[in-house]
């Protein structure tokens, strides 16, 4: 079955490789280690082959799935040569991949049917939160779109500044209050501003501290509650916002997260600045939470959608 069709622009394209670059290099540095001198795959090559996805972030689970699916070909196929594992690993990954319906995203959208659409943005201090928010509200401007940004992380004075930086920076208003107001009465205040302005999304920063689970469950659920007191089903989605060049961590805190709010979706940052992309894999294939978003670049236009067969294809290419 072929997965791999041509889905985004060549110009998008060429961001998401340029993006995965590191990643790619210290991969194939330690496949083409792990396969010199053979012309065939073996268990010897396989055992190598498991070793390189795990040490490449992409996960306990996820590595024996894969390998497993190999195997498979392997006795199936009888000869399989090792220049052709590449390929074989895009096939099987992508195979994997496509069991989740998810990761199939073209394109920045929002469902038609909620009006303002309400992303309350959670995650740890230092991932990239803010700047996802900023190239976010960037992207759905571009659409046409009218966005509303809400300064609900009042823990740090520099997160709202920070915000109100991007708030300026793509010409969007932002609903703020002194540091240490209540993050609920800002999200209140945010979602009947957005109403009255008429605007189609609404994008909600809250708190990064982790540290205490029960406080930032407590205080998360509180502002969920507020919010539904101007939009009934608000927020229409929680996502979690995950640092990629921390890798297996960053496994560690979606865990936590889930277990500390309902979160639906996420974005995986940073990509650019690491060899550790395998995550994105991993989480895809591990986490019933789709992967909606990821970062490959440090500009405005280097936040993408996340299409599962696009990122196999560079990854692997």
């Amino acid at each position: 079955m072929n997965f791999f069709k041509k889905i985004f622009s060549s110009e998008k394209k060429e961001t998401l490789d340029k993006g995965l670059e590191k990643s790619k290099t210290s991969f194939f540095s330690k496949l083409s280690k792990a396969v010199a001198g053979k012309s065939k795959v073996d268990d010897e090559v396989l055992d190598n082959l498991e070793e390189i996805l795990v040490s490449s972030d992409v996960g306990v689970n996820t590595t024996l799935k894969v390998i497993e699916r190999i195997e498979e070909r392997v006795s199936r196929d009888k000869y399989l040569g090792t220049d052709e594992l590449n390929q074989i690993l895009r096939d099987e990954i992508a195979g994997l991949l496509s069991e989740t319906n998810t990761g199939e995203a073209t394109d920045f959208e929002i469902p038609a049917n909620k009006k303002p659409y309400v992303i309350m943005v959670v995650g740890v201090n230092g991932v990239g939160k803010t700047t996802t928010i900023g190239k976010l509200a960037y992207q759905f401007k571009k659409k046409g779109l009218k966005v509303v940004l809400g300064a609900a992380d009042t823990f740090r004075a520099a997160a709202i500044d920070q915000l109100q930086i991007w708030a300026d920076r793509v010409d969007v208003p932002i609903v703020r209050q002194q540091m240490g107001s209540d993050p609920a009465s800002v999200a209140f205040d945010t979602l009947q501003s957005a109403v009255s302005q008429n605007a189609d999304v609404v994008i909600i920063d809250t708190a990064g501290r982790l540290h205490n689970k029960v406080n930032l469950m407590n205080e998360l659920t509180k502002v969920k509650r507020v919010m539904q007191k101007v939009i009934d089903d608000a927020p229409h989605d929680v996502l979690l916002v995950l640092d990629g060049s921390t890798g297996q961590n960053a496994f560690e805190q979606a865990k936590q997260f889930t277990a500390a709010t309902e979160v639906s979706c996420l974005a995986v940052t940073k990509l650019d600045g690491t060899a550790k992309g395998g995550v994105v894999i991993g989480i895809s294939d591990q986490f019933q939470i789709p992967v909606k978003y990821i970062g490959v670049g440090e500009g405005i236009e280097d936040l993408q959608v996340f299409n599962k067969f696009e990122f196999v294809d560079s990854f692997f290419k």
